[in-house]
């Protein structure tokens, strides 16, 4: 089986590659020349634990192949997967200037039925306005070929994005017709033969279950930060709160950690998309407007601790701030609550000097010589007046107090994902402030 894949990033990588794994021919392709030849090289532009090896070897295979034409690819394919970014719009919506740009192409190069499938996080009806284009582009060719529009959003976590891709809880397909469900059968047989269920519907409820999925999620994670400011007025733990609530089976231990809040390249712009749709269609999310503003808010969280710690006034104070990625396992800093702290920092007068595992290009490409750069965990708190730790990357988990205290200007420690504990933290020196404790 061939099919094309439209967009190396993030989703069209990783969806290629694992597809690749299970024997699919996959044809990756973009218009960034560059990347198309590093990928072919093995070179991969992101971070995601396990995707390096297995793109290796597939791509020596010979079943994952990386190029910048479109026309070509089309040829011998049976399927083609949009995976372009749609970022989001001024007004919030998302931007689908390169899903459309993508279908234009398709319906201007096509020679033979194909299925066109949307792995893009797209608005309810965006399949119908892919149908309309590459109808559009065929009737200027004066032709008539047969194709089909189906919808299958992804569910990636950016970490553990290979291992979801090939043991995925359930794969979502939005499909009307029977010729383009025979070959999403035959594309997911493999993952049906572990036992994954393939959930079948039409195309809007597809397009809305990704959304209403990642608003779902992004919602239990405002809920709890929502609920652990609550708990710092009252005197309560969140952490115990947490785990009090978390044994309900019908809620879950998932999503509930408080902290800075969600980031990266889906819940934000997939919140405020869901918003935006609902208000195009004369309805008002009141709850996903609530999770959004909780969630602005809390990335500032620590912020204001900090400034109130040093009486309100931060000007020249030296923040050793630990994690820049928005979590774990990802270079990525999209809407990453380091940006947010960091700008706040500065514009109030305080010296930053960060490290991060594995975001430190990607820190000096977005904040430049703002702040400073520290080759390790250690370097980043010489003579720093304050710890801030953003990202709970296992290896800031167990650090040496001893060692931090003897090096540290200022023995205090602003843990913003509620990994440490206040009686280590205390016994040792240092003044403590969580999140909700």
């Amino acid at each position: 089986m061939k099919i094309t894949i439209v967009g190396t990033g993030y989703v069209g990588l990783v969806s290629g590659t694992c597809l690749a794994e299970t024997g699919v021919n996959v044809q990756c392709i973009d218009k960034d020349g560059t990347k198309i030849n590093n990928l072919n090289k093995g070179i991969i532009p992101i971070y995601e634990p396990g995707l390096g090896p297995m793109l290796k070897r597939n791509v020596e295979a010979g079943r994952l192949k990386f190029s910048t034409d479109l026309k070509q690819a089309l040829n011998d394919s049976q399927a083609v997967l949009i995976a372009v970014g749609t970022p989001p719009d001024e007004d919030g919506s998302a931007d689908l200037k390169h899903v459309m740009a993508v279908s234009e192409e398709i319906g201007r190069h096509m020679t033979d039925y194909i299925l066109v499938i949307t792995k893009s996080t797209v608005p309810i009806g965006t399949a119908e306005k892919i149908r309309s284009k590459i109808a559009d582009e065929l009737a200027k060719r004066n032709v008539v070929i047969d194709f089909d529009v189906a919808s299958n959003p992804e569910f990636l976590k950016e970490g553990d994005a290979v291992n979801d891709c090939m043991k995925p809880d359930r794969i979502i397909v939005g499909t009307d017709s029977e010729r383009a469900f025979k070959i999403i059968e035959k594309l997911y047989k493999p993952f049906v033969l572990n036992g994954h269920p393939v959930i079948y519907m039409d195309i809007p409820s597809a397009e809305m279950t990704k959304y209403a999925a990642n608003a779902m999620l992004a919602t239990k994670i405002s809920f709890i930060n929502d609920i652990a400011n609550l708990c710092e007025k009252v005197g309560a733990d969140i952490n115990m709160v947490r785990r009090g609530i978390g044994s309900d089976s019908r809620i879950g231990n998932k999503f509930i950690y408080a902290g800075l809040g969600y980031g990266g390249s889906c819940f934000p712009k997939d919140v405020k998309a869901i918003i935006k749709t609902a208000s195009d269609y004369g309805y008002d999310l009141k709850v996903m407007k609530a999770v959004d503003e909780v969630n602005e808010s809390q990335k500032e969280m620590i912020f204001h601790k900090v400034y109130k710690y040093f009486g309100e006034n931060i000007k020249n104070r030296k923040i050793g701030l630990w994690g820049l990625s928005f979590k774990p396992n990802t270079d990525d800093m999209r809407e990453a609550a380091s940006l947010t702290l960091i700008s706040k920092f500065l514009e109030y007068g305080a010296e930053i000097t960060a490290y991060d595992p594995v975001s430190m290009d990607e820190a000096k490409k977005r904040l430049g010589n703002s702040i400073s750069y520290s080759e390790d965990s250690y370097g980043a708190l010489i003579d720093a007046d304050a710890l801030v730790l953003v990202t709970e990357w296992n290896e800031f988990r167990n650090p040496n107090w001893t060692v931090i205290y003897k090096i540290m200007k200022n023995r205090v420690v602003f843990d913003g994902r509620n990994i440490y504990e206040r009686e280590v933290l205390e016994q040792a020196g240092f003044d403590y402030f969580g999140i909700g404790r």
